[in-house]
């Protein structure tokens, strides 16, 4: 940790003596928001995270319902699998929320749709 103050401070020395500085944090603020350069476990203070790197909580991987059941064709009569996939408004819930793969999204999309034509699911919510 001295090694990383020590190469910080002539840093912030030459910021003070140059005019043009302020323009310069700009665009080293649009860099710690980038979420990768901090190798992913901590926020850009290096606080209210545990020890581990980790989050609080831990995400599990997405796996599609599809593939681990097998299904193949995805009918458009089943109301019940559809609704799962819809949201309240009847939004199409994005794939990398519902974990499903890409195969099956673009089934699942096509099943609806067709669901909604034929007045089995809603094309909105009145709210």
């Amino acid at each position: 940790m001295p090694e990383e103050n020590q190469a910080k401070a002539p840093a912030a020395a030459d910021a003070p003596s140059t005019p043009q500085s302020a323009p310069s944090n700009g665009g080293s603020n649009s860099g710690s928001n980038s979420g990768g350069s901090n190798g992913g476990g901590s926020n850009s203070r290096g606080e209210r995270r545990p020890s581990g790197g980790r989050g609080k909580f831990f995400r599990r991987k997405k796996v599609c319902k599809f593939c681990t059941e097998k299904i193949d064709a995805i009918p458009y009569r089943d109301v019940r699998l559809l609704q799962q996939f819809v949201a309240e408004r009847g939004k199409i819930v994005p794939r990398r929320l519902t974990g499903v793969c890409t195969t099956h999204q673009r089934r699942l999309t096509r099943a609806i749709k067709q669901a909604r034509n034929i007045a089995l699911l809603p094309f909105a919510t009145k709210h």
